[in-house]
Formats: structure tokens, sequence, C-alpha cells
């Protein structure tokens, strides 16, 4: 209630109306008792709104800079959630669909509320961690009470439960028989974590990418329509609706295999923003300006013979090490494969001579009693003789926790900034302001940043 307070003192158009949480003294003049507000209220008929009237405003996760207001629109986005539901779950009007995720983001929007609820399936609401809530087993426990069909997170999540339960002994515990498919959503699906997840569950494990933006998935496995064959490190195929090109610099698609920035053709469709909130021209600036007649999602990546599109990570975490550009997402696959390690980032830091290095950045497993200095150098020596010396990390060091947003994001960006200066803003998404300082202190102990 003290934040509710607070957010009412800066509002420029406050509520005639509050109800306050219980055990709060109520406002004389402002709040009301919910109980006697609903025994006096009468039913109101649902009012009529144009198809492209907006149905919500819901700001990105800010993990690239100040955040920025999407503005979903009615139509288009009821037509895309129903759609989606077939098409890409592949789940039934009357089964049991859970997505691991806050409310408040984009995936709690569309797949806890609106897409389920369209399509005739019974939704989750999960409030909690995928560990120590009690323990890596919540997932699974969930799943066997709610005979869950289709099941939806993000890889953090599971590489948390993978940390905790390597072995995945807790499983073991739960009747899961219910489950059909797991679908991967929100950061790069490692192959480490597939792999593991395939194996523990003998489930297709499936990827799929999408953004706050477009409000469901850019790329995916069509199961609805026809299942594609897997391949590790992809997310398959553009989804219907969406013409999905990689361009290099000059706005020029780019040869099969090739690396370059993933665009869609415009038109987009339903489903997509239609601007940003009270910003038109930073909308247009963000992601049509750069290469007209098409939509930047401002990721990188390359589509193979087959189609097959594979997303390395932001355009701005390509690093350049003495003129050799660097995908941070082709590092972090080879450091998350080493068997110690539980999850990890990679992000470029300035270097007088090269201009950047990449340095990593690891949690280990639980239960490993191998010194941290042993597993660093041998995720160094891992990624020079995999890759070659140009990509070697000029460091490699093992951290408690990297800092994330809530949705389970590594603020990268952040951090990244951490390493040139000290006095950077904490993010507002940010899921515990603790483990920025906690980096903030490794990177200190590199050399990096100020500690003045």
């Amino acid at each position: 209630m003290p934040i509710v307070d607070k957010a009412l003192e800066l509002s420029k158009t406050p509520p005639e109306q509050v109800v306050p949480q219980q055990g709060y003294e109520p406002k004389p003049g402002r709040d009301c008792d919910w109980a006697a507000v609903m025994a006096a209220a009468t039913p109101v008929q649902p009012v009529p709104v144009q198809v492209t009237d907006p149905l919500y405003i819901l700001y990105t996760s800010g993990t690239t800079g100040k955040p920025k207001g999407v503005v979903r629109d009615n139509g288009g986005h009821a037509v895309a959630m129903k759609y989606s539901m077939k098409v890409i779950y592949n789940v039934e009007p009357g089964e049991v669909f859970w997505a691991g995720s806050d409310v408040g983001w984009v995936v709690g929007h569309s797949y806890i509320v609106y897409a389920p609820l369209l399509h005739g399936c019974a939704t989750v609401l999960y409030e909690g961690k995928p560990v120590k809530t009690p323990d890596a087993g919540a997932f699974w426990r969930v799943i066997a009470e709610y005979g869950v069909s289709a099941f939806f997170t993000s890889p953090p999540a599971f590489r948390a439960i993978k940390k905790e339960d390597p072995e995945a002994r807790l499983k073991a515990q739960y009747d899961i028989s219910s489950l059909k498919k797991l679908f991967l959503a929100g950061e790069r699906r490692d192959p480490p974590t597939y792999s593991w997840l395939t194996e523990i569950s003998g489930l297709p494990v499936l990827d799929h990418w999408w953004q706050t933006e477009t409000g469901w998935a850019i790329v995916a496995n069509p199961v609805g329509i026809e299942p594609m064959a897997v391949k590790s490190g992809s997310a398959t195929l553009p989804v219907p609706g969406y013409n999905v090109c990689v361009l290099d610099t000059a706005g020029v698609p780019v040869a099969a295999g090739e690396s370059g920035k993933i665009c869609v053709k415009l038109p987009l469709p339903p489903g997509c923003l239609q601007t940003l909130w009270q910003d038109d021209a930073r909308f247009c600036e963000s992601y049509l300006a750069q290469h007209p007649g098409y939509y930047l999602t401002a990721d990188g990546g390359y589509m193979d013979d087959d189609g097959y599109v594979f997303i390395m990570g932001r355009i701005d975490d390509v690093i350049n090490v003495a003129g050799h550009r660097l995908s941070t997402g082709q590092i972090e696959e080879l450091l998350g494969s080493h068997a110690a390690v539980a999850e990890c980032a990679v992000v470029g830091v300035n270097d007088e001579l090269k201009g950047e290095v990449p340095l990593g950045l690891v949690v280990l497993k639980d239960g490993i009693s191998v010194r941290p200095e042993h597993i660093e150098k041998e995720l160094i020596v891992l990624i020079r003789d995999q890759l070659g010396a140009i990509a070697a990390p000029r460091n490699v060091a093992v951290v408690p926790r990297l800092p994330k947003t809530s949705s389970g994001k590594v603020l990268r960006n952040t951090i990244r900034q951490l390493s040139v200066r000290d006095d950077v803003p904490m993010p507002a998404t940010i899921d515990d302001p603790a483990a920025l300082n906690e980096m903030r202190e490794t990177l200190r102990g590199l050399g990096l940043g100020r500690s003045d």
C-alpha cells in the first residue's frame, strides 16, 4: 500500500476511489470498502469498441534502454491469439494450458490471459519462482496437480531447475503424464538446456521466438499444422503471416547461412504493435526507419538452406574483437556446454588493444566441488579450442547469480555498462537490485568499472 500511495502522489490524474490493502487504515474521502462497493454494485453491459481501438499498453522489459510503451489493438490481437493456440501450441478447447510467467509481461498478457481463454482452455496462474517455492520440483508439482497438457516458460527457469536438481530427481515424485509438449521462449534456447530437458522429459521441447512488440511468435515449430524436425539452436520456421528476412547493414538480403539483422517484411500480421504510446516518431525511428519496408527486430542471426531461423541474440550483442565480429550467443553456447555450468552470459568489454573482448560470467550447478579458478581456466581453454584464440574471453568469472528482469531475461546491457562505469541507473524491471551490486563487485575485482 505504501507503493500505491506514492504512485498516487506522483500521478497527474489519480483515481477518485481506491480499495486499500487489508490491514491498512483507509484514507477518508479516497478509500472505500471492497465489500460495501460490491454490495451496492449493479451489472453493466460490455462497451463495444472498434477493432483498431487500443486494447492495452505494455512496456518493453527495458533490457536495451528506456522502456517503450507498445500499443496493442483489439481485433487483430484476438485473431492472432486464437490462431496461435492451435497452430503453434496445438492445444484443443478443454485442455489445460500453463504459461509459467508473470501476468504483467507480454507472455502473461498473451498466454496466461487472452489466448487460452479465447480458445476455451483452462489457464494456470502461478506465483513464485521455479526453485525454492519450496524446491526445484515446483513446476512438476503444478503440472501434475492441474493436469497441464502444454507448458510454456523461459530457458532461464529451466536452467535454475537444472542448477539445483541436475538429475531431475524431484520430477520423479510427480505424475506428469498429462504433459504433451514443452515450449520455451524469452531467451535463446541454448543447446545444453534443450538436451537436458529432452533427456529428462522424453517430450518435444519446442523453441519459439517473439517479442513484446509482436505479441505472439514470429518463428516457431507449427505443430498444429505440420510438426517439423527440430534443429538444435533454431526456433524453426517463420509463422504464417511473418515474412522473415535476414539483411546486411545496407539492407540487402544475405545468402543462406550468413549472419545479419533479422527483419520482417511489411506488412506485419494481426496482433503486432500499432505504435508506441504517445510516440509515433519513436515507433518509426526504432522499428521502420533503418530499413524502409521492413520491421527491424533488433535481433541478429541467420537462416539455413531449409529456411530454419537461428537467433543469435540482440544486434548489440555482436562484439567486434580486433575487426572480427563475434556472436556472444555462440560463445555462451560453448560455456553452457560445460558440465559444471548451470547458466551463463557473455558481454563485450573495452580493451585498449583489440577494441572489445568477451567477458564470460557463469553460474555453477549446485554441488560442484571443483575450485572456481580451475573451472574458469577450463572454460577459457574451451572457447580457445572451439572458436579460436580471437574469441577467447579475457576473463571468465564464476558468479553466484546473474542480474535479471522479473521475466528472467539477463540484463546484459546493464552488465556491459557496469564494466565501463559505476554509476549505472537501476533498471526499473530488475528482479533483485542486490544482484546488480554483486555484479558491480565482481567487475571491480576484474579491474573493470570504477571503484572510486
